[in-house]
């Protein structure tokens, strides 16, 4: 396990992981471009509108301290300490370079930037375009007091307009106090990069947000690591995970988990409940896309793990959690059903 205070460099300044990712050699990366484009299976994509709980202003200020909306894939808004803060926004039609091609939405987001209150906050944990969103940063920058970013990634938001006075940069193990939160950037096991030129050259990271009473974990992307467990010991027991738990497959494990690994961090990471994320609105993977939730319900189950499903839109207790319905079930294919998990 890591006790490093920083995160591991090349000589060249690019980031790696405590364990170094193992680099795909060309004929591996085409025969994974050809399985994807191939053999992709239709249920990747629903074939019929997921349910969404449309979210207003109103709903958001009325609502008390201490909730959550999850948004859209790893986009969520929190409000704590009486202020509101937003993970990887993602607001765009396609989380890709260009809006013409690239992974669509399955769902358009509950509320869009313009009706979101003042934000204390803009929470990033790396620079993939499923994220970190051009068009969404543009347009968060007059909403935005201040935005916490991963080494790197604050210097990019500069580049795109960003007021360099409200970017605060953090290493791993790095801690920041910004209105009534505690921030600390954690490790986490993933790479970076939006070209073909800058892979690895801005920092990824997990986030550890204290704030009102509550622990909370955030993971962004990544694989499953031994610092989990140094993450536990340090911080926790958490009140709430929120871990990844979508886009994964036995051919990229070093940088996405399988369901059995985000349970498995949650219970590294001494949490009481988990809601899973990076799931339900992006194709990005060969999985249906309901799988995710499937496998999570039934592992949480055996587990005895409290597990918290809200709908895209729907508010969160963070200090008492609901477990919610099993929503995406209203948008399965019928030949993926009866349950293969009773009713939670």
């Amino acid at each position: 396990m890591s006790e490093s205070t920083n995160a591991p460099r090349h000589p060249d300044g690019r980031f790696r992981n405590v364990v170094p990712r193992r680099r795909q050699g060309i004929m591996e990366m085409l025969a994974l471009f050809w399985k994807v484009s191939t053999t992709k299976p239709k249920t990747a994509v629903p074939d019929q509108p997921l349910p969404v709980q449309p979210v207003t202003r109103a709903d958001i200020e009325s609502a008390p301290d201490a909730s959550l909306w999850r948004l859209g894939h790893s986009t969520m808004l929190f409000k704590l300490a009486g202020r509101y803060w937003l993970t990887d926004p993602v607001f765009s039609e396609r989380a890709a370079p260009v809006q013409w091609a690239g992974p669509k939405r399955f769902h358009a987001p509950p509320i869009g930037i313009e009706a979101l209150p003042r934000l204390a906050g803009v929470i990033l944990s790396h620079d993939h375009y499923d994220h970190l969103d051009y068009d969404s940063i543009k347009r968060l920058i007059p909403k935005a007091d201040r935005f916490i970013a991963p080494l790197g990634v604050g210097d990019r938001i500069v580049r795109w307009g960003v007021d360099p006075a409200k970017v605060r940069q953090l290493d791993w193990w790095q801690s920041t106090d910004v209105e009534g939160l505690r921030l600390t950037a954690a490790p986490s096991r993933h790479f970076s990069g939006r070209s073909l030129s800058d892979g690895d050259r801005t920092l990824w990271v997990s986030w550890v947000i204290e704030a009102a009473g509550l622990k909370l974990f955030f993971s962004g992307d990544t694989g499953y690591h031994d610092d989990f467990k140094t993450i536990g010991e340090r911080f926790g027991p958490f009140d709430v995970t929120f871990v990844e738990n979508g886009a994964y497959n036995a051919m990229w494990p070093e940088v996405h988990m399988l369901p059995e690994e985000t349970l498995q961090a949650h219970l590294d990471l001494r949490g009481r409940w988990l809601v899973p994320v990076h799931n339900g609105t992006f194709d990005l993977a060969l999985h249906p896309w309901y799988e995710p939730f499937e496998r999570i319900a039934d592992l949480a189950r055996a587990a005895g793990v409290r597990l918290a499903t809200p709908m895209m839109g729907e508010r969160l207790a963070l200090a008492q959690p609901q477990e919610g319905a099993d929503w995406w079930r209203e948008a399965m294919p019928a030949p993926a059903l009866p349950l293969t998990h009773p009713a939670r």
